[in-house]
Order: C-alpha cells, then sequence, then structure tokens
C-alpha cells in the first residue's frame, strides 16, 4: 500500500500519496450521488403501505401493482413513445445542426451555436409555461405532437454539442477528399463524416431519449388527459399520497437509464477497439 502511493499518478512527479485528498473527495461526492438510489431500490422490494426503509418484510407487492395497473401503464407507454419520438427528431436536426456549425465559415458561427444552447440556460419553469401558452392557442396541449416537440426543444441543445464535439476530433480533409473527387457533399458526410462520429451519434440519440423520458416539469404543464406521462403521474402521487409503486417505478427507470448509458459506453468502445 505505502509503495503503491509513492508510485507517480501521471507522467508528472505527482505521487498517488499527494493526490490522496482528491481520491478521498472523489468517493465522498460518488457516495452522495448513489445514496439516493442506494435507498430507492430496497424500499421498492418493501411489503408495507407507506415508504420503509430499511424494509421490515420483503415483496414484489409493489411491482405487481405497477405491471398491473392500467394507469401506470397508460403512463409508461405515453413516455416511452414521446422518448422514442423525441430521439427520432431532435438526432437528425442537432446532428445537421453541430455539422452545419463545424462546417461553415460564416461570421456569426458562435451566436448561432449560443441561440441552439439556450433552452439549456433558461429555467425549465419559463420554457414550460411559455410552450403552455402557445399550445393553448393552437390546440396542441395533452398530445404526444406536442410533447415530442417540447421535448425536442430540450433534447436539442444536448445533440449539438456531443455532436460538435465529436466533429472537433474529426479530420474535414478526409470529406473534403471524398468531394473533390466527384461525391456529392450528402453523400460524402453519409460515408465518411457520419461512420467516423457516430459514437457522438449515439451517444446524443440516447442522451435525447433519456432527456425526454426523465422530464417532468414541462410534462406537468402540457402532459395528461389521455397522454400523461410516468414521470408526471409519479409527481401526482407523490404529491396526493406516499405511494410505494413510484420506488418500483424510480428502480426500473434507474435501471433503463443505467443500461443505455452503459450500452453507449460499450459502442464507444467497440469503435475505440
Amino acid at each position: 500500500m505505502l509503495d503503491w502511493l509513492k508510485k507517480p499518478a501521471t507522467e508528472t512527479q505527482i505521487t498517488h500519496g499527494q493526490r490522496l485528498w482528491l481520491y478521498v473527495l472523489a468517493v465522498i461526492i460518488m457516495f452522495l450521488l448513489l445514496a439516493p438510489t442506494l435507498i430507492v431500490v430496497p424500499m421498492s422490494f418493501s411489503d408495507s403501505q407507506y415508504l420503509e426503509f430499511p424494509p421490515q418484510t420483503w415483496s414484489l407487492r409493489w411491482y405487481e401493482n405497477y405491471f398491473t395497473s392500467p394507469d401506470w401503464m397508460l403512463a409508461t407507454w405515453t413516455s416511452l413513445k414521446t422518448a422514442f419520438l423525441t430521439m427520432l427528431v431532435a438526432t437528425p436536426i442537432g446532428v445537421l445542426a453541430a455539422y452545419g456549425l463545424h462546417a461553415s465559415n460564416v461570421r456569426f458561427v458562435k451566436v448561432a451555436y449560443t441561440l441552439l444552447i439556450t433552452p439549456m440556460m433558461v429555467p425549465l419553469v419559463l420554457v414550460a409555461i411559455g410552450v403552455f401558452y402557445v399550445y393553448v392557442q393552437v390546440d396542441l396541449l395533452y398530445t404526444i405532437t406536442g410533447l415530442v416537440m417540447a421535448h425536442t426543444i430540450l433534447a436539442l441543445p444536448l445533440v449539438v454539442i456531443v455532436v460538435s464535439s465529436g466533429l472537433k476530433s474529426y479530420d474535414m480533409s478526409q470529406e473534403n477528399a471524398a468531394r473533390s473527387l466527384g461525391a456529392p457533399r450528402w453523400k460524402a458526410f453519409l460515408t465518411i463524416t457520419l461512420p467516423q462520429i457516430r459514437f457522438a451519434v449515439v451517444t446524443a440519440a440516447l442522451l435525447s431519449f433519456l432527456t425526454s423520458f426523465d422530464e417532468v416539469v414541462v410534462a406537468m404543464f402540457i402532459s395528461g388527459g389521455e397522454n400523461p406521462t410516468l414521470t408526471r403521474n409519479m409527481f401526482n402521487a407523490l404529491r396526493d399520497q406516499i405511494d410505494p409503486t413510484i420506488a418500483s417505478i424510480s428502480t426500473i427507470m434507474i435501471c433503463v437509464t443505467t443500461f443505455m448509458m452503459v450500452l453507449a459506453q460499450m459502442f464507444g468502445q467497440k469503435k475505440n477497439k
């Protein structure tokens, strides 16, 4: 152990011992981030009528309640459908926007980039209020189309940022060489550029899916009726009554999110190999 502390942590002369405080801080931060998960997951297997930690009796009662409830299943289907459609809409738009900004030489590229990521900087409540009043006028309230449009606005900045980052490590001269040999720009992009930034595109697509699937603030304003989202129903259930079904749904959402992020990392490792 002492020998390990004396070894260089990087190519510099800084040792693991000198960085020990940083390792301890990282462990503390990771614990604080994981603590809610470590509490919610066991609570979902409780047989109690109320949220209980640690569980006195273990049971799958609340998972059964979730999967047999028409209301929860309707909300789940709405969230999955909205998230999938948001991914299909936000990803190509964001990829094209990022590519256009990267390949463009116009003076106002940075201004356009800032405008595209503005939804990340504006408080979600303000976005939700604005979208709500617009949807009331155009009759898009409580519709899948309205949800997809609103969630696309929220997911688009992430797609642009991730894909732009991928394009920065890409050599545009390869695409220019294909174009100089007679390939149209769209064909050069699809056959040369896109395959080389596919990890960034896949990551952006997964993030747009998760952004829509986990979003609650905007959904509280514009979802409902025949198209309630899962997060909206969870918030209402937590506000109106303490239903342990929420813990089981949260556990399932954690598993879905973790699986998709692991899938993205596995895709990235395969690409690097």
